[in-house]
């Protein structure tokens, strides 16, 4: 079921409904129907998946937790970690390495015996994995004691509004709210409309507006060279931030609805001054996980700066892989890595800069500085997402290598007006998704990361006019028909 659909809307409504219809001691067993049901509304065959990961998971953590022998704890934690990775590898990277065989036996003139198939990827399958997976792993750390309530644990996998996309959330933090009464709070509630009505925006007037050019140009992409390419590039990193960060919003805000609060996943990563910093703002849920469950037992930062490198480098490939089972993931992982490994390599002499232009002491030189730092980290990720969106690594290639073509031709306004005939999408479509856009950035930079909460502390007619502004938005410039999937329920 998609969040940007009517179905969703109606579902939603009921659920609240209920919710707060019913006495606390059910609402867990409404919710967790609720859940099931949401996710069957896409393929009903393949819940049986999750209720297996959850099976799984809920057992080896009970084991784990009662057993006092080590070796035993190990071999438990051992299953459940292959188990659930067994599960994500075969319907989601057995068919992409089976591929990969089939072209590395046919460049040696050879046959790999195993031909070609499809298999079917259950959405979400990636997000419900690791947060079963990292909820074993924490009760065999000793970190948390395993629930025994099986339903309340089987809603910690399902619950709707994070399950195919996340915030892949930790058990300490989400656990813990299915035992807690929620009282219908109008307050709450409204703020939680309000984080979906940003989401909603973000998603459909964006990303999905931004999208018809991005699949234009990308879609043949070979057909397309210079400026083109660069506005279906920049147009993408829009699309895939308001996608992700949109889901993400309106899961927070449903959430909130019904009395849960889920972890923030986005942070204004965008106006990052460092890749660093830009996963710390990026995929919150997701880059924390890596961190404590590849980095952190890889070694992390502890030993030789080259063993630190080696970590991080493997972080990001496993990071990249984690997005698809394509080279071109894998790539872009690769690519964040060697970004990272050059910043923590540069970082004495990048200082020494700093302070030599008078980073601390003159406001000038550390607005300039900040401003560079945001567009040229901005640059980066935005040319590493060539590889994140395109359809193989040829294309990615042959867009690098196009990029630029015709630079000098940039500033000619004729060229400008076909560059935007080009990309499949009116006029007035382009002029709406970059007012969208420049409403994004102009929110985010005045309100702060905390938008809501920034204007609750303004008058009322400034939150009427936002407010207002973005529901027209919405529903003037929103794409409703054929809506799209979200970007992440792929992975």
């Amino acid at each position: 079921m998609l969040f940007n659909s009517f179905h969703f809307i109606v579902f939603f409504i009921a659920v609240t409904f209920f919710y707060y219809l019913l006495p606390h001691r059910f609402r867990w067993i409404l919710l967790l129907a609720a859940s099931y049901i949401f996710y069957m509304a896409w393929r009903p065959e393949l819940i049986i998946l999750i209720i297996f990961s959850t099976f799984v998971n809920y057992t080896l953590s009970l084991k784990i937790y009662k057993s006092r022998n080590a070796a035993n704890r190990r071999r438990m934690l051992a299953a459940s970690v292959v188990i659930n990775f067994t599960l994500l590898f075969v319907f989601k990277y057995l068919v992409f390495f089976n591929d990969t065989f089939i072209a590395l036996f046919a460049g040696f003139g050879g046959k790999w015996p195993i031909e070609s198939f499809d298999v079917i990827l259950p959405m979400g399958i990636s997000f419900y994995t690791f947060q079963a997976a990292a909820y074993t792993i924490d009760v065999y750390r000793g970190d948390i004691k395993p629930v025994k309530n099986y339903g309340k644990f089987s809603l910690f996998i399902t619950f709707f509004p994070q399950l195919v996309a996340g915030p892949i959330e930790r058990s300490r933090n989400l656990l813990p709210q299915f035992y807690k009464k929620h009282r219908f709070n109008i307050k709450r509630v409204i703020l939680g409309l309000k984080i979906m009505m940003w989401g909603f925006f973000k998603k459909v007037v964006i990303a999905d507006r931004a999208a018809i050019a991005v699949n234009t140009v990308f879609n043949s992409a070979q057909h397309y060279t210079g400026l083109t390419l660069v506005v279906a590039t920049v147009l993408f990193s829009f699309q895939l931030y308001c996608d992700f960060s949109g889901y993400s919003d309106i899961a927070v805000g449903s959430a909130k609805v019904l009395g849960f609060n889920l972890m923030k996943n986005f942070d204004r990563p965008y106006l990052s001054k460092s890749v660093r910093e830009f996963w710390r703002r990026w995929h919150i849920s997701l880059s924390s996980w890596f961190m404590d469950y590849v980095y952190i037992p890889l070694g992390g930062s502890r030993g030789s700066k080259l063993k630190t490198y080696r970590n991080l480098f493997v972080t990001f490939l496993v990071s990249g892989l984690w997005h698809g089972a394509n080279w071109t993931y894998v790539i872009w992982g690769g690519m964040h890595g060697v970004f990272i490994i050059i910043e923590r390599i540069t970082d004495g002499a990048r200082t020494k800069i700093k302070n030599l232009l008078g980073y601390k002491n003159n406001s000038f030189s550390f607005g300039i500085i900040n401003l560079f730092s945001v567009i040229f980290t901005f640059g980066l990720v935005t040319l590493s997402f060539i590889f994140f969106r395109a359809n193989s690594v040829g294309d990615a290639f042959y867009i690098f290598d196009h990029i630029l073509w015709g630079f000098r031709s940039w500033t000619d306004p004729q060229y400008i007006y076909n560059t935007a005939l080009n990309l499949g999408m009116s006029l007035y479509e382009l002029k709406t998704v970059i007012i969208a856009i420049l409403t994004l950035i102009a929110a985010e930079l005045l309100l702060g990361g905390d938008i809501h909460r920034t204007l609750m502390k303004k008058n009322f007619f400034i939150r009427l006019a936002f407010y207002s502004f973005i529901a027209v938005f919405i529903l003037t410039a929103g794409v409703f028909y054929n809506a799209g999937e979200f970007i992440y329920f792929q992975f």
